[in-house]
């Protein structure tokens, strides 16, 4: 396997966008509340992305070291501008309009946020064994500022809201730091803080997210409000059983029970057509990808790319759980998108980029 990364990259990336294009056909079939255009658009996004790939796969990766912060500062910048001229959907201001197509620049952060770090750990590792330094000078080192520069862009998106988003951003950055060689006291106490700060986050969410963790906790209390949506999902699922009900037969989707089932919710969509084997199947080819990630990261010979791979195979492995939680009720609903499978042109393209540097890297070896 080792020696065919790229060719199980490729094999994997093509067969879950299959799914998803498939799932997302299916989810807009004869779907009131969704345009036409839908499955069209993510056909098309597909092809591009595909194209995008093989071009990432060629350039030389050194290139995004050198931009890295740059990258980094244009995202923070997108997602202050979004705040001033972004378009309201949804009861949030997520989206940039740039003609008739729109653009969520706190997707684009995500990847902004894994160089920067992988810039910044890769540049300071092998300093955090030197012992002179004091204490607050270590801290502010190894803990502190690149918990700034991911704290910045989590502040921007939660206030769009974006719960979920905001959530992942964290997710990075805990995994990155992990992974940079600090001490682990300095890490198991900054965990400690943070949940200890978990129940003050209460009084900071929007009420229609408080509904949601009261619904994950018992998605009865509000069956035909906040719960709605949980409860069709898990009967779209367990009704799909070993093998499914097949290609847009399934009775929830295709009865419109199901909401939102062609963006966060496509899972269910898979579950209930396709059934368990279904699923399993798409979660082998998930599995393939990051196992994929793990071993360039172990390969490659440059803390840049090392830093950077495990940032991609973190994101990834974070928003399928979380997603795939989601849909079975075993985590809040925070809106998170099922990578390369949901509808979602920006976050379809920047799991794409993600997936092209990965490609990238498995094919170079270089020190610098």
């Amino acid at each position: 396997m080792r020696r065919h990364l790229a060719f199980f990259i490729w094999i994997t990336t093509i067969l879950i966008i299959g799914m998803g294009l498939l799932a997302v056909y299916s989810a807009s079939y004869h779907n009131p509340r969704v345009s036409d255009t839908v499955f069209t658009s993510q056909l098309v996004f597909a092809i591009v992305g595909l194209v995008l790939i093989q071009l990432l796969s060629q350039i030389d990766y050194r290139k995004f070291f050198d931009l890295s912060y740059f990258f980094y500062g244009g995202c923070v910048f997108l997602l202050l501008l979004v705040m001033v001229v972004g378009r309201h959907a949804l009861g949030a201001q997520r989206w940039i309009n740039f003609g008739p197509l729109s653009f969520q620049p706190s997707e684009l952060a995500k990847l902004g946020l894994i160089f920067a770090l992988g810039r910044y750990f890769s540049e300071n590792i092998s300093k955090i064994s030197f012992s002179f330094l004091t204490l607050t000078q270590r801290l502010w080192r190894d803990l502190f500022f690149p918990f700034f520069l991911a704290l910045l862009p989590m502040v921007l998106i939660f206030k769009q809201p974006d719960l979920g988003t905001a959530i992942l951003m964290f997710g990075i950055f805990l995994i990155m730091l992990f992974v940079s060689g600090i001490h682990y006291r300095y890490y198991l106490s900054f965990l400690g803080v943070c949940l200890c700060l978990v129940p003050f986050a209460w009084h900071i969410l929007k009420s229609y997210q408080r509904d949601r963790l009261l619904v994950f906790l018992n998605p009865n209390i509000d069956p035909l409000g906040a719960g709605y949506t949980i409860i069709q999902s898990k009967i779209a699922i367990g009704s799909g059983l070993l093998f499914g009900k097949g290609w847009l037969a399934g009775t929830q989707n295709q009865l419109n029970f199901l909401p939102e089932r062609h963006t966060d919710f496509i899972f269910s969509v898979i579950g209930e057509e396709w059934g368990l084997m279904g699923t399993i199947f798409l979660l082998a080819c998930y599995a393939m990808l990051i196992t994929c990630g793990f071993i360039i990261a172990e390969q490659v010979k440059d803390k840049f790319g090392t830093q950077v791979t495990i940032g991609i195979v973190g994101i990834l492995t974070l928003q399928v759980a979380i997603n795939i939680g989601m849909v079975l009720g075993l985590c809040p609903v925070v809106g998170i998108t099922l990578p390369l499978v949901s509808y979602g042109r920006t976050s379809f393209l920047i799991f794409v980029l993600m997936i092209g540097f990965l490609l990238n890297l498995s094919k170079r070896r270089t020190i610098f």
